[in-house]
């Protein structure tokens, strides 16, 4: 069975997100955990907290936020013939965003977190927001996160841009291999590089390794040389109408330029591919 932790805010983004990992999980036995964590506040008094009052806490932030839940979980139950091996569960909480999601990680055994994004921002750029940032670069937990636009299709081929530069561990790879697995995809390896340089000793093998791990997947490996590494992701996927971006969020210069552009929060894809981003656990 599958933990999935799904944050939400009640935002048409949050609910574009459980749609997708619904249908995404559809064939999988699942326990479904969705959080609202309402943010601790701070009021500058001598630089010290300000700390709310367990009551005051209680009827100005839980008890709403639980009723949103129940009228969240109800929608689902109402759109969706929801599977006899799906299950729901509830919580809030009253804490920094990003500590809130470490802890029920830790504490409810979670294999992957499903959360969507912010609005377009210009023609390319989509803004994920800090919280989703801070998910990605700071909890030791799979990713998956959804842009508004997202709509769940047959995964028919999965990208996996890499500069061969890890040495990847099987459990950091895992949850790539289980997607593939599960949805029957191919895996699209892409190395960009600036300079027609052959690999070194330590990529080449690095390389096969990947070549090894994914053996009984159609896997392929790609080479593009681009000055812009952007760009270059950017129409490798829209040429081969690649359905989900995977990455190793370890390798973190090569994970910030491919998805981000000059801040941390800004993602050059266009708002309809999803992608995932693993960690060492």
């Amino acid at each position: 069975m599958k933990n999935i932790l799904l944050p939400t805010d009640f935002s048409d983004n949050s609910w574009n997100a459980i749609v997708y990992a619904l249908k995404f999980f559809e064939k999988t036995t699942c326990t479904f955990y969705l959080l609202h964590v309402n943010s601790l506040s701070y009021v500058a008094a001598n630089e010290s907290p300000y700390i709310q009052t367990k009551d005051f806490v209680e009827n100005t932030f839980t008890k709403p936020a639980k009723k949103q839940l129940r009228s969240l979980l109800k929608r689902i139950t109402t759109e969706f013939s929801v599977k006899p091996h799906h299950h729901f569960f509830t919580l809030t909480d009253y804490n920094f965003f990003v500590d809130s999601i470490r802890n029920h990680v830790v504490e409810k055994k979670i294999d992957m977190i499903v959360m969507g994004t912010k609005g377009a921002s210009g023609l390319k750029k989509v803004i994920i927001g800090s919280n989703a940032a801070d998910v990605i670069r700071r909890v030791q937990c799979p990713a998956l996160v959804v842009p508004e636009d997202a709509k769940f299709t047959d995964l028919e081929e999965v990208a996996f841009p890499t500069d061969y530069l890890l040495t990847y561990a099987v459990d950091l790879l895992q949850p790539l291999y289980n997607i593939l697995e599960a949805h029957n995809s191919s895996l699209q390896v892409l190395h960009v590089t600036n300079r027609e340089d052959t690999l070194t000793m330590a990529q080449q093998d690095n390389k096969d390794l990947l070549s090894e791990y994914f053996h009984k997947f159609d896997t392929k490996f790609h080479k593009l040389t681009n000055r812009n590494v952007e760009d270059a992701i950017e129409c490798f996927v829209q040429s081969r109408d690649i359905k989900m971006v995977a990455m190793v969020a370890k390798n973190l210069n090569y994970f910030q330029r491919i998805l981000f552009h000059n801040k941390i929060e800004e993602m050059t894809y266009h708002t309809h591919i999803p992608f995932l981003v693993m960690h060492d656990k």
